[in-house]
């Protein structure tokens, strides 16, 4: 069994003498929302536009729930729902007659029952009746999406897809996608939002310069368990009594930042923690207060990016 919706192997895209991405390979697994990161120009919109068949590839593999893009093209792109950049419509049609041409376009048989329930899953069927050009931003995108899994596809793809979207439509958007994650679909999203891409993915990757530089999962990036340093304040009676108390019981040169009367501040892994606060009782000092700055998928993002620009120079 295929446990993944869409694998890609050493995709590589020149034009002339420049190579816009370069040796690019990831997989996207079923019922997974996953992340493609980087700054603009990086090269994921012709990654997108090259796992759909939009542009041609100089090298590498595209397949689609088992299907290979160059020998099983037809059954590759009917397995792709995809969104690349903002979904068009007929704006004087209503939703659903908009969603009948696509339903007549499309080579796969689509019922009547699958219509209506996929535009009862994007909740759009209060307004579906309704000409497009009344619709909001947020009632395209979920239109868009409708369009885009009427043809039950396994893998769905969408490029910068909250562009324009207000905070609301943008939590109705991210919840929409994890709806149908959990119903199998493999989804696949590029975005430049890093604070919204860490509320909806479970795994990302991080295009740069047209290279892929890291892939990690969401749950490994804002874990507080792990080794990598973070900024931890303490809220003591005396910040003053706590840093010498520290000072003469730690070997190890701890750095600490005193903010105020009450609290210091100090750059630890996680297992400095607790050892902190037992020397901190141990010298009478009252702890009222441990605070952990949790790391961000933008820190991520900056450390590995910074970290792959400082390579490149050397």
């Amino acid at each position: 069994m295929n446990d993944y919706g869409l694998t890609v192997q050493g995709l590589t895209k020149k034009i002339g003498s420049k190579t816009i991405v370069n040796d690019v390979s990831f997989d996207v697994k079923k019922g997974e929302i996953f992340g493609l990161l980087g700054p603009n120009g990086a090269g994921k919109t012709t990654i997108i536009r090259m796992i759909v068949g939009l542009i041609n590839r100089t090298a590498g593999k595209v397949i689609v729930n088992g299907h290979d893009l160059d020998v099983h093209f037809t059954e590759a792109l009917n397995e792709i729902g995809a969104i690349v950049e903002n979904p068009e419509f007929y704006g004087y049609m209503t939703g659903y007659k908009n969603l009948i041409h696509y339903k007549r376009m499309s080579q796969k048989d689509i019922t009547d029952e699958k219509l209506q329930d996929t535009i009862k899953l994007v909740k759009l069927d209060h307004a579906v009746n309704q000409k497009v050009k009344t619709y909001s931003l947020g009632m395209r995108q979920r239109l868009g999406v409708a369009q885009a899994i009427l043809h039950t596809p396994s893998l769905l793809i969408l490029d910068e897809p909250t562009n324009g979207l207000d905070p609301s439509g943008i939590r109705e958007f991210r919840d929409h996608l994890r709806m149908l994650a959990n119903n199998g679909i493999s989804v696949l999203v590029s975005s430049h939002l890093l604070s919204e891409m860490q509320l909806m993915c479970d795994r990302f990757a991080i295009i740069d310069k047209g290279k892929l530089i890291h892939i990690e999962s969401m749950q490994e990036t804002t874990n507080m368990e792990n080794d990598l340093l973070r900024e931890v304040t303490f809220t003591t009676n005396n910040s003053e009594s706590a840093s010498l108390a520290l000072a003469s019981k730690t070997k190890t040169g701890l750095t600490l930042e005193i903010l105020n009367d009450t609290q210091f501040k100090a750059t630890i892994d996680y297992q400095s923690i607790s050892e902190i606060n037992k020397l901190l009782v141990q010298s009478d000092i009252h702890v009222y207060e441990i605070s952990s700055v949790k790391k961000t998928l933008e820190d991520r993002f900056m450390e590995l990016t910074n970290s792959e620009r400082e390579v490149s120079l050397r």
